[in-house]
């Protein structure tokens, strides 16, 4: 029952950096697992960074080193920072929380928000 909002996408060039937030409206707060998700034009949806309990992180390969996920439940907020951006990352990008101790793949979840695009030119 919580709408997950997206925002901060834009164009960048490759190196540059970009911060997205997901924030939570709902009566409780944010759900113990949120997860950051992305799509590209004809490819799959993929799991990119997740946070569960507000301290442990979970990265894909290609972007460890590179994204950071954090917290701020005050706020109701999860946000991804994006660095060292690289054309491969261009895609509309997703939040989603659930609760469970393990990250979903993508089948696994039902509904998804609007997403944010994020562009990066070569």
């Amino acid at each position: 029952q919580v709408e997950m909002v997206e925002s901060g996408g834009g164009s960048v060039q490759t190196g540059g950096s970009l911060t997205l937030s997901c924030k939570a409206y709902a009566r409780t707060s944010l759900r113990d697992f949120v997860g950051w998700f992305r799509q590209a034009p004809g490819k799959e949806r993929e799991r990119v960074a997740g946070i569960y309990s507000s301290r442990d992180q979970y990265y894909a390969d290609s972007v460890k080193g590179r994204f950071t996920i954090s917290q701020d439940n005050e706020k109701s907020t999860v946000y991804l920072k994006m660095n060292s951006l690289k054309p491969e990352d261009t895609a509309m990008y997703y939040c989603a929380a659930w609760y469970t101790t393990r990250w979903l793949t993508p089948s696994e979840i039902g509904s998804w928000g609007q997403g944010t695009q994020v562009t990066v030119s070569s």
